[in-house]
C-alpha cells in the first residue's frame, strides 16, 4: 500500500534551504517516491493562515518512505535544512476502499 511523507515547512534561509531542495529529488528517487506537492500556493479554506511551505511525496510502502528518510543520502541533505528552516514531518499510511 503506498505511504505519504508529509513536510510542512517554514523556511527561515531560502539560500541555504534551496541547497536542500536540490539534493532531495535524487534520495527520493531512490526508494520510489515521487513529489505529489512541492511547495505551491496554498488557499486557506477552514482555521487559522498557515505560511508553510507544504510538501507531499508518495512512496510504494511505508519501508520505502522509512528507508528514503533513514538514508545516508537524506541524511546529508537533510544538513542543509538545518539552520534554513524549521520543519515537521509525517509519515502516513495510503487509503485502500474495503474489497
Amino acid at each position: 500500500m503506498a505511504a505519504y511523507v508529509l513536510a510542512m515547512v517554514e523556511v527561515t534561509d531560502p539560500v541555504k534551504y534551496a541547497e536542500y531542495a536540490k539534493r532531495t529529488p535524487a534520495a527520493i528517487a531512490a526508494f520510489g517516491g515521487k513529489f505529489v506537492i512541492r511547495g505551491g500556493p496554498v488557499e486557506m479554506l477552514e482555521g487559522p493562515e498557515d505560511k508553510r511551505r507544504f510538501v507531499l511525496i508518495e512512496f510504494p510502502t511505508k519501508e520505502a518512505a522509512r528507508g528514503f528518510y533513514q538514508s545516508a543520502a537524506y541524511q546529508e541533505a537533510k544538513g542543509f535544512r538545518q539552520g534554513a528552516a524549521n520543519a515537521t514531518f509525517l509519515l502516513l499510511e495510503g487509503w485502500a476502499p474495503p474489497a
